[in-house]
């Protein structure tokens, strides 16, 4: 399954990403009537996963150069999310996904190529550093904790999700409401006098009447997804654990019952004066809360994190050691952690705080460097729950003129932008563009390789000087970077790095 990329790496540097958008054809229609029949009955989250394996690969190519062995295979790995969740019934339990490692040197675009996959993927997707793990029973996180943090992601896109929903529904509620705390509620016989008040907030003639309404004390936590845990961490208590359930169920029963009261309102309000301009957004939130009450979030947020959850797991070579040498690593943060990776890749139910949630289905792709240890010396039995294969191929000087030149935000207009700000006309031209990918890709090859990372070091080197004097310069003053001035800045770096290697 190993497909060595011949393109040229990805661009680390760029992070300006623009909204996407599924395409408006329509797409293909399954072929079988089983899966027409259950296609009509999908639960709101599939719509975010239908990218086309094309699609998906036009909108990384916009920010990432090259290693299209990469592209393609989280491509298709996203679109079969969504091909599975067309089959019939009794075929859909049958078919797993295909876990893919990614191998190649640092700097190259591995984990690029992740974070560009979570802002075109509306489904629930976590990226973790594996080194932040330890083995079951020393002090530090355990790998469960991945699957908790997922249904935390899962739980805030639902609630977003649900709330969109609502919130046509909820603005229709929003001018009654208003209306009632101004002239009484609609039955108490006002009617002609609610009319002639209704026509004035629709003219905006009442926007800067003052209003006083009673507000949940929790009405920004809850609108955050996080259901007013925040107080739990005060404890030092991991918010998920069960423990730490039942300190925060505590507290809202003491808050409610006791100090929770002030001003004389509702238990766990507090009344507040605010502007109608201001109280319409307030009182749509509270109206909208009501509504999600109804909506079973927990449910629908399991089944999303379950059925369409992705799982990148960084640097997951550092938790490898070298068969070369015999001896035992006392490392904490290494082989025990493949251990307990083992039974989340393969598929477990792990306990959350918003019920049991299985790993069976959820997409797991890991990556590394692969500079110290090789993927062979991962544990036989991860190496196998992760079957696709990727490597991706170290940077050349062309690679790097093509991400200093070719992606949307790449280095050049980040710099070009900045420098804008000052009212200074900063302008690079092609040859200088050049001979930074050309020392960029000297020193890596003579210092040590750290990719596309490198050209963010050879440019700080050439702007130092002119963001420091910018501010100072005339408006619309010109600034052009040659060739020459890159070879000048540059040069003291040249020299002591020809040398470095002599030095013991």
């Amino acid at each position: 399954d190993t497909a060595p990329s011949d393109a040229a790496e990805s661009n680390e540097t760029s992070d300006v990403v623009s909204p996407v958008t599924p395409s408006d054809k329509p797409l293909d229609a399954p072929s079988s009537t089983a899966t027409t029949a259950k296609s009509t009955d999908q639960p709101d989250w599939i719509n975010s996963i239908n990218l086309r394996p094309n699609e998906v690969l036009t909108q990384l190519n916009r920010h990432i150069v090259g290693q299209a062995s990469a592209k393609k295979a989280v491509a298709i790995a996203m679109r079969n999310r969504w091909r599975r969740r067309q089959l019939p019934a009794a075929l859909l339990k049958e078919v797993t996904p295909r876990n893919v490692l990614m191998i190649g040197p640092t700097g190259c675009g591995k984990t690029e190529v992740a974070r560009r996959m979570a802002k075109l993927s509306d489904a629930p997707f976590l990226k973790v550093e594996a080194t932040k793990f330890t083995e079951v029973g020393y002090h530090g996180r355990d790998v469960d904790q991945i699957v908790r943090d997922l249904m935390d992601v899962s739980m805030a896109l639902t609630k977003k999700r649900q709330m969109e929903k609502l919130r046509e529904e909820a603005k229709l509620i929003v001018e009654d409401r208003i209306l009632d705390i101004l002239v009484g509620p609609e039955f108490s016989g006002t009617k002609g006098q609610r009319e002639s008040f209704r026509g004035m907030l629709e003219e905006g003639l009442l926007e800067n009447q003052e209003l006083e309404i009673d507000v949940p004390e929790n009405l920004g936590a809850a609108a955050g997804g996080k259901d007013g845990d925040g107080a739990v961490l005060a404890f030092g208590t991991d918010s998920n654990s069960m423990s730490a359930q039942a300190i925060g169920d505590m507290l809202k029963k003491l808050g409610a019952g006791g100090g929770g009261n002030r001003g004389g309102g509702r238990p766990g309000m507090e009344k507040k004066k605010m502007p109608i301009s201001e109280a319409r957004e307030v009182i749509l939130e509270i109206e909208i809360e009501k509504m999600l009450e109804k909506v079973d979030l927990k449910k629908e947020a399991i089944n999303a994190a379950e059925e369409s959850g992705i799982v990148f797991i960084d640097e997951i070579d550092k938790i490898c050691s070298s068969k070369d040498f015999n001896s035992k690593s006392a490392d904490a943060s290494a082989e025990g952690v493949q251990r307990d990776l083992l039974p989340l890749v393969e598929g477990t139910t792990i306990s959350t705080k918003y019920g049991n949630v299985n790993t069976d289905y959820m997409l797991f792709i890991g990556s590394g460097a692969f500079h110290a240890v090789k993927p062979s010396d991962m544990l036989p039995e991860l190496q196998g729950r992760l079957p696709i294969r990727v490597e991706l191929s170290g940077l050349t000087e062309d690679d790097l003129y093509k991400i200093l030149t070719e992606p949307e935000a790449n280095l050049v207009i980040q710099q070009i932008e900045l420098i804008k700000t000052e009212g200074v006309v900063l302008t690079f031209n092609d040859d200088a563009l050049r001979e930074i990918a050309k020392l960029a890709a000297h020193l890596n090859k003579t210092v040590e390789n750290i990719g596309a990372r490198r050209l963010h070091t050879v440019m700080e080197r050439i702007m130092e000087e002119i963001s420091f004097q910018a501010a100072e310069m005339d408006t619309a003053e010109e600034v052009k970077v040659t060739k020459e001035l890159v070879q000048e800045r540059l040069s003291h770096v040249m020299t002591t790095s020809d040398l470095s290697k002599y030095i013991l």
